[in-house]
């Protein structure tokens, strides 16, 4: 019988959001709207039967469509774009965080709620939909416009300090206080996890993808791209990371192989299904008497989102050097919330500290900025006409005259290189360190399993320590010597800066080794920290140091050839272009 009910609901739904998407093409209306309001007509809040028997069923399909369109949107964002758009994205994303918080907190005051409903609603305002944007940008197909680029690096943005925001949030609820060191080092583990991802997937699923397409089986390469993408989702999960996240990272990673054409083929009717599936589960969630009761709460607050992150976004935008058109599109594009405030919301109610009404009213707000969210990414270019109309001469001028100085300023002829080589060597030696702190944080994360296997040969903890944190620091050590030999290479660069090269050679050598011994004797008390689980005692620690040392004086060759090799293949996989798509037939 459960089957059964199970494919009635299934059947409805589909049923009337084909029609209502249907009537939504005929008029020219956005679908993501159609998908809502399809919802909303056969939800359990109207009418007199309720047509959806098991909505928890629908609600396990809905993050199915969660994890289709982060995966989709990984699929289209390359990794080189997300470099180009980083400094716009961590600005506008920390203004638009910062404003939302502050502003929702005193709106929730402003109607008299407690001061944790307060500080919820704040966050719960802080974070934009990424699925909704996706959505509306594809169905408008502005995917691939400059300003929907920005758009997605400060969404990619904010779901990383939307992870550090539910820690803070989890913290202040169980004590009353903030702890910024737990939230900091939760952020430091995230960015780790992410690094260590990408480099390990992009040396290994290109590759792997690229020996199934071998087979010319659409059905083989299709059943293992989603084995792949549900794999990662599964890790990240286990990590107590967010599913949105995982989703990304895997498209984006599968971004980089040489079946990305083939992939979106094979998975766009997989997205769209699943995706109308997340959108009709909105509507379904909004109930009229809510909206009703707090009806000027909502209405405050939806219009508070959406003038705040217009503003907010805009200046975050505007202020790194992007003109006013495309800074107030990028404003204008996310001014909604979605699935990240309702995760926040069902926080504070599991922790018992917020009140009943709060989540409701985070969907109805919801809701609504969905609704608008088409109409102001399809306004926003006219409005931006509009107003530069309006704007006096005067002051546009010197708007203009700011943006093009800020996306003027480079440094000229050789300091640009010399510029160039710095950040080269300083990225490389960061990103192998970053890798080693991920090999030691999973060495912690696998010890009890570990712990559990080895029991039944040595029956002694702090052996087992030692043996993982050995293992950990052997596989270390290829990227420790490569992070060396970056930023001895690096000190004896600026050594040589300013016509100093004829320096003895005894003060040469001695600052060649500055800096590298500065970085490794901040570096080691921090992996020590991150391995404190299995950190072993300081004897232990003594013999596995020698045997480190004794180790990279005999084969440091090879340790160096096997660095070479990965980072060959991982700029091999970088630099690859992809291929021009197949036509239909």
């Amino acid at each position: 019988m459960h089957a059964i009910a199970f494919i009635q609901d299934l059947a409805v739904l589909m049923l009337v959001a084909g029609l209502v998407t249907v009537l939504c093409h005929r008029l020219r209306q956005p679908v993501v709207l159609g998908y809502i309001v399809a919802g909303f007509l056969i939800g359990p809040h109207t009418g007199p039967v309720a047509l959806i028997s098991d909505e928890d069923t629908i609600r396990i399909l809905a993050e199915l469509g969660v994890v289709f369109l982060m995966f989709g949107l990984g699929l289209e964002f390359r990794l080189r774009k997300l470099l180009k758009v980083g400094p716009t994205a961590i600005l506008a994303a920390f203004f638009e965080i910062v404003a939302m918080i502050w502003l929702g907190y005193h709106i929730g005051r402003l109607f008299a709620w407690s001061p944790m409903d307060a500080l919820f609603l704040g966050a719960i305002l802080a974070i934009s939909s990424t699925t909704i944007i996706v959505k509306a940008l594809g169905d408008l197909k502005m995917k691939h416009e400059p300003f929907a680029q920005l758009i997605f690096g400060i969404l990619i943005v904010e779901d990383i300090l939307g992870i550090g925001l539910i820690v803070l949030l989890s913290g202040v609820a169980a004590s009353g206080t903030v702890e910024p060191a737990e939230v900091l080092a939760t952020l430091g583990k995230l960015l780790l996890f992410i690094l260590a991802s990408l480099v390990v997937g992009l040396l290994l699923v290109p590759r792997i993808l690229a020996y199934v397409a071998h087979f010319e089986s659409h059905e083989t390469l299709l059943i293992a791209v989603l084995g792949l993408c549900f794999g990662f989702c599964l890790l990240v999960i286990k990590l107590d990371y967010s599913l949105v996240l995982g989703a990304f990272l895997s498209g984006a990673i599968m971004a980089e192989s040489r079946q990305l054409a083939q992939i979106e083929r094979l998975v766009e009717p997989l997205r769209h299904m699943f995706s109308a599936i997340f959108f009709v589960t909105i509507g379904l969630l909004i109930d009229p008497a809510v909206l009703r009761e707090h009806a000027w709460p909502i209405a405050a607050i939806s219009l508070a989102v959406v003038l705040g992150k217009i503003l907010s976004c805009s200046l975050g935008a505007f202020v790194t050097g992007h003109d006013g058109r495309t800074s107030l599109r990028v404003g204008m594009g996310l001014s909604q919330i979605g699935e990240f405030s309702f995760i926040i919301a069902a926080l504070g109610v599991s922790l018992k500290v917020t009140s009943d009404f709060l989540y409701p009213v985070a969907v109805a707000v919801s809701a609504i900025t969905t609704l608008t969210t088409p109409y102001l990414i399809r306004a926003a270019a006219p409005l931006s006409r509009r107003l530069s109309d309006a704007v006096p001469s005067s002051v546009a001028r010197v708007f203009s005259a700011y943006g093009a100085w800020l996306r003027s300023i480079q440094l000229p002829g050789q300091n640009a290189v010399l510029a160039a080589l710095i950040r080269r060597s300083l990225l490389h030696a960061v990103v192998n360190l970053a890798l080693v702190a991920a090999i030691f944080l999973a060495g912690g994360y696998f010890a009890e399993p570990i712990d559990l296997w080895l029991d039944r040969w040595l029956p002694q903890p702090n052996l087992h320590k030692a043996l993982i944190w050995g293992a950990a620091l052997l596989l270390s050590l290829p990227f420790l010597l490569a992070a060396y030999h970056r930023l001895k290479a690096l000190s004896l660069f600026l050594a040589d800066l300013g016509g100093h090269s004829h320096r003895p050679p005894r003060v040469r050598r001695v600052l060649a080794e500055l800096i590298p011994l500065l970085t490794f004797g901040s570096f080691l008390p921090l992996l020590a920290a991150f391995s404190s689980s299995i950190l072993p005692p300081g004897e232990w620690l003594l013999l596995i140091g020698l045997l480190a040392a004794v180790l990279l004086a005999l084969l440091w060759r090879w340790f160096a050839r096997v660095h070479a090799r990965l980072h060959s293949a991982l700029q091999e996989t970088l630099d690859q272009h992809e291929p021009p798509e197949p036509p239909v037939p």
